[in-house]
């Protein structure tokens, strides 16, 4: 296929509209426990210890993840879009209070952390960060997805209508991997928000060995994660939708206790938030946690298209929050710079 025309995007994006709302997603399954009822559950704490934070946010958890993972390799998906700005980048505690929590349902044989980081050695952002102490304690490796094998997947781009290629980890593939996303609660300058779903489905293209942002950039290398931002604000939204059914998280642990506001995902500032959530089911996890961020849900392109097919839950009358209430936590982050701009997904396409 060398064309891709608008009335083929649009029923290719009806076509798969349908045939997404016709199979529900493992990981709603696993949060259901396979009722018939579609609803989800997702656990929310507060404190002032990270490690703990997330333990704890899992353990209502325990028997469904045991059981999802099985004898599947565990994938830790941190987001490091930066290899040198701790506040954009997920926290060694969080990943530890996931370890333990592993740990304590036996599930520690087979565990990777794995990641492609956007923009620089993906492993001398692990040595900045602190994460080399976690192989001295627990059984797991350091993985650079970009050393790793990979599939091509075909992504939209707004400027031409065309399908382009796209290198994704075969880690993140692998239906052997149960993918764990150990995000960071943070706006963003395309999305509005990044948290676990994109985490996964933006970390999962790879770059080159030698490829960073800065001057030190070896020549003829290249970044693919670009690619998934399909040429705008429309093609990235679309994307993150379209890839989510193949390329999404099993288990979404996200770390709001120091979060990101502003002009996100590496540019942005401080909040002092103090919550950790945590589910299943991807979805409601990403919708609880745009809520707290006082975030208008309407807003988020690339989550409602997902709603919309129902790859999950986001109706919070339809979610049951485990731990602490809702409403007592949430916050009014600052919107990126270019907020109004973003919001062009929401008009027709003239």
């Amino acid at each position: 296929m060398t064309t891709f025309s608008r009335r083929g995007f649009i029923k290719t994006t009806i076509i798969g509209g349908i045939a997404a709302t016709c199979i529900k997603p493992a990981s709603a399954f696993a949060a259901l426990g396979n009722q018939e009822q579609f609803s989800s559950r997702v656990s929310l704490t507060t404190g002032d210890n990270r490690a703990d934070m997330a333990f704890r946010a899992l353990q209502p958890f325990s028997k469904e993840i045991a059981a999802a993972i099985g004898k599947r390799r565990v994938v830790l998906k941190p987001n490091n879009v930066s290899i040198n700005i701790p506040l954009c980048a997920t926290h060694v505690d969080t990943l530890e209070g996931t370890l333990e929590f592993l740990k304590s349902i036996r599930k520690l044989d087979n565990v990777i952390i794995a990641e492609s980081a956007a923009g620089g050695a993906t492993l001398e952002g692990y040595d900045n960060y602190g994460y080399f102490r976690l192989i001295s304690k627990y059984p797991v490796k350091l993985v650079d997805l970009d050393s790793e094998p990979f599939d091509l997947i075909y992504v939209f781009d707004e400027k031409d209508f065309r399908p382009h290629p796209v290198r994704m980890s075969r880690v993140i593939l692998d239906p052997d991997s149960f993918v764990v996303s150990v995000a960071r609660m943070k706006t963003h300058d395309r999305v509005l928000a990044t948290l676990s779903l994109k985490n996964i489905v933006v970390g999962a293209p790879i770059k080159d060995k030698g490829f960073t942002w800065t001057s030190a950039r070896k020549p003829g290398t290249i970044n693919d994660k670009p690619f998934i931002h399909g040429g705008g604000f429309r093609g990235i939204n679309y994307n993150l939708y379209s890839l989510s059914r193949q390329v999404h998280p099993h288990l979404a642990v996200i770390d709001g206790f120091e979060g990101m506001e502003g002009n996100g995902p590496n540019s942005g500032t401080p909040v002092d938030h103090r919550i950790c959530v945590a589910g299943l089911d991807w979805l409601a996890a990403d919708r609880v946690g745009i809520e707290l961020m006082g975030i208008d849900f309407a807003n988020v392109g690339y989550l409602n298209y997902c709603a919309q097919t129902g790859l999950g839950v986001a109706d919070l009358g339809k979610i049951e929050i485990i731990g602490e209430p809702l409403s007592k936590h949430i916050r009014s982050y600052k919107m990126s710079d270019n907020f109004n701009d973003q919001l062009v997904w929401k008009k027709a396409v003239s």
